[in-house]
């Protein structure tokens, strides 16, 4: 099967001689010990944690608030803690990659996600939980950012396959975590049982970045016997429309993304549908995202434009927006169907990350500054509809502030669809 090519042309032979740590030529050749099965093994591992810790803890809230006695105020923090973690956290990973090989931060970064779901797992005290709890995500918060560049680093180019794989693993992560933390808990009988137990799979996601750690450590000592490999170029996507264009994209979608996971579930309940059936019509938009999740980044990277996916993608959202406000309860399966093709658009901008830059510098410093500035307003999602909703104790106003918010995300979908670099800006 002949895999899909990218849209990137080759990198000017001016970044080829990069070789400081984390800062590899995007092409170059892995040894045959630590190469390419290797990496994309580890990456899978990774990309199945960077949600577990999440939704595992959203399945089981109610039985830590208990066990807890977390008030209502710090549990809202617990909730809120991912965007902001990933929002802060990730715009610390370029600087990290400046300094240390991209492995060795990623065997940190999965240790640290470890030792977090321990730690929380095993406390009695309420602060401790929330700062473990950060720490935990502080791990995802860097692996989020070092995944695009991974994939430009290693495979630039299968760009879009690898992206769809990894995308796929972290979809099926969270679904699994959701799904399974609750009977996990009742199994062990304790709920620590349901959140501690991921801790086990960010341990095996560290096994094979171990080997692949060591070897850049060795070659960095070869590459620099005599002095310091130069300094890369700075790419700084906040003084470009291009960075802020996919910013916008990133944030908008995640926006209308959390708040669907947030408030999806009570919106069917209020039409109806029974706790039980509210679940599985939400954890249906998850589960139709896995697929979604493995084609639109190969799509994206066959297209010379992306201004089709970026077009259709929005009229499958607003379709299912409108379909919500209107037969929340005959047209349920469909809405699902449409919301799932909708969420497409995050396995599109993450492959979008490499795409519209030339370099692993390019793609980190794009990739943190899309996904922690779009994270900081994703925030704004769940909570603003929860607060329509209070407000007017309905769905309208809700839907449509997604609209609007979907109107956003398509101008600055258009604006990153055709092709150009984040380092020629």
């Amino acid at each position: 099967m002949s895999l899909p090519p990218v849209a990137a042309p080759a990198p000017p032979p001016s970044t080829v001689a990069d070789t400081s740590p984390g800062n590899e030529p995007a092409g170059r050749r892995t040894h045959p010990a630590t190469g390419g099965a290797l990496v994309l093994v580890g990456m899978l591992l990774v990309a199945l944690n960077l949600r577990t810790a999440v939704t595992s803890l959203g399945a089981l809230l109610d039985e830590v608030r208990d066990g807890l006695g977390l008030s209502g105020a710090m549990a809202g923090l617990v909730t809120t803690l991912p965007t902001i973690a990933f929002a802060g956290l990730g715009a610390l990973t370029p600087w990290l990659v400046r300094r240390v090989a991209p492995a060795r931060v990623l065997v940190v970064a999965m240790i640290v996600l470890a030792v977090g779901q321990v730690l929380r797992a095993a406390t009695e005290s309420a602060w401790i939980f929330v700062l473990t709890s950060a720490l935990a995500l502080a791990g995802i918060a860097v692996a989020n950012i070092l995944m695009p560049m991974l994939v430009k680093q290693h495979f630039p180019h299968r760009t879009g396959l690898v992206t769809g794989a990894y995308t796929m693993a972290l979809t099926l992560g969270t679904s699994v975590a959701a799904a399974a933390a609750v009977p996990i808990a009742h199994a062990f009988g304790s709920w620590r049982a349901g959140l501690g137990i991921w801790a086990v799979l960010a341990a095996v996601a560290v096994l094979p970045w171990v080997p692949l750690a060591l070897r850049t450590r060795a070659d960095a000592r070869r590459a620099t016997p005599t002095g310091a490999a130069a300094a890369p170029t700075r790419v700084r996507p906040a003084r470009t429309r291009l960075g802020w264009a996919m910013a916008v994209y990133f944030g908008a979608q995640s926006l209308s993304g959390y708040a669907v996971m947030g408030w999806l579930a009570q919106l069917f309940r209020d039409a109806g549908y029974q706790p039980e059936s509210a679940g599985l019509l939400l954890a249906g938009v998850t589960a139709l995202g896995v697929p979604i999740a493995l084609l639109m980044p190969a799509m994206a990277g066959r297209l010379t434009t992306l201004r089709p996916l970026v077009i259709w993608l929005s009229v499958a959202s607003a379709l299912a927006y409108l379909g919500l406000a209107v037969a929340p309860h005959g047209g349920a399966l469909l809405w699902v169907i449409l919301l799932a093709i909708g969420q497409g658009t995050f396995p599109m901008i993450l492959a979008t990350l490499g795409l519209r830059a030339r370099t692993a510098e390019g793609t980190v410093a794009l990739s943190a500054f899309t996904q922690s500035t779009g994270y900081v307003i994703a925030a704004l999602g769940p909570l603003t509809v929860g607060i329509l909703y209070e407000i007017t104790g309905g769905w309208t106003a809700p839907i449509g502030f997604l609209l609007g918010a979907l109107v956003v995300q398509t101008a600055a979908g258009l604006a990153i669809a055709r092709p150009r670099y984040i380092e020629d800006e």
